[in-house]
């Protein structure tokens, strides 16, 4: 249903009155201690361009529980277990798989600006966060021993590095007179690897998350609107914070900045046709049918006239810059 930010404390009353098109009342937080960090908050209605306030907010401060050996893998988890590590409460039917010694908290603060409807933005306002605990979840393992470089593969027992190079070489020695897997000659011999791994860090896997929540996050949205009216689309702007680091999520035009001592930082850059114009471009030279026979994937310097065609005319490609 539709409402404004939570945190902002509204009545029906209050709600009824953010929406009035000729008074546009600027909403602050009633309580100033009510949002981590001092977080300021304001808000006030679009002129006249939709009856609602079709933009939407969300603050929340998270707890990622570790998930304990003895639970399922992520990929097999049922929903009613894997729901369990949502901070809402919700699944607490299944608290036996929780293990609170090493959570991850994290700051978590999203601006949605909705349009075309307000569907999109309240569903994203209220469920994005889940989807970002959830994959964190699959990795808090990992995260929570920075000391040790992430695995390739997750789940495989670490190797033990306590062994000398004498005992090594004497169970090697010993697996192959017993033609042991992995020993040489054996037929599950792993194939000498003539490349090297890349390195995995940390904050990539947090960054992984985030990419993969967005994107879960919009396969949901695109599923529910063929079930339930959700209206229009939404950008989305996610700060989180985690780790002593600070990860900045952007969908759309929106842009995060930070102001330190006067000086203006780019934190994300904004999804805008100017910004995209080489990719859109690109789709457009690839699957021309998604253009429908009214548009060419070149662009002109402005709307070709019906006296102009059969004549030359300046363009761009998508690999062109000029």
């Amino acid at each position: 249903p539709y409402s404004r930010p939570e945190f902002l404390g509204l009545s029906p009353d209050e709600i009824e009155c953010s929406a009035d098109h000729i008074a546009r009342p600027i909403l602050i937080l009633k309580e100033t201690k009510r949002l981590p960090w001092s977080t300021g908050y304001a808000e006030v209605i679009n002129a006249g361009k939709s009856t609602l306030n079709e933009d939407q907010a969300c603050c929340e401060v998270l707890v990622v529980k570790r998930r304990p050996a003895g639970c399922s893998t992520p990929n097999r988890t049922p929903t009613s277990r894997r729901r369990s590590s949502l901070p809402n409460g919700e699944g607490l039917g299944v608290r036996e798989c929780l293990d609170s010694s090493e959570d991850l908290t994290l700051h978590y603060w999203a601006l949605f600006d909705g349009h075309a409807g307000s569907g999109a933005a309240v569903m994203a306002s209220r469920l994005l966060h889940h989807h970002i605990a959830l994959h964190l979840q699959e990795v808090t393992e990992i995260l929570c021993t920075p000391n040790l470089p992430p695995p390739t593969c997750l789940g495989e027992e670490p190797s033990n590095h306590h062994l000398t190079p004498t005992s090594q070489r004497a169970l090697t020695r010993a697996a192959s007179l017993r033609g042991a897997a992995g020993a040489p000659g054996s037929p599950s011999t792993p194939p000498t690897r003539f490349f090297t791994e890349k390195k995995v860090s940390h904050e990539s896997l947090v960054i992984g998350a985030i990419e993969n929540a967005f994107k879960d996050m919009d396969v949901q949205i695109e599923k529910e609107k063929a079930v339930y009216n959700v209206s229009g689309g939404c950008t989305a702007l996610v700060v989180v914070y985690l780790l002593g680091k600070l990860f900045v999520g952007n969908a759309g035009d929106s842009r995060a900045i930070i102001i330190r001592a006067g000086e203006v930082i780019p934190m994300s850059t904004e999804f805008t046709p100017e910004s995209e114009r080489r990719r859109l471009q690109f789709l457009a030279y690839m699957q021309p049918h998604l253009l429908g026979n009214e548009f060419t994937h070149l662009e002109f310097p402005r709307r070709v006239q019906r006296k102009e065609v059969g004549k030359r005319m300046l363009y761009r490609d998508f690999t062109m810059a000029g």
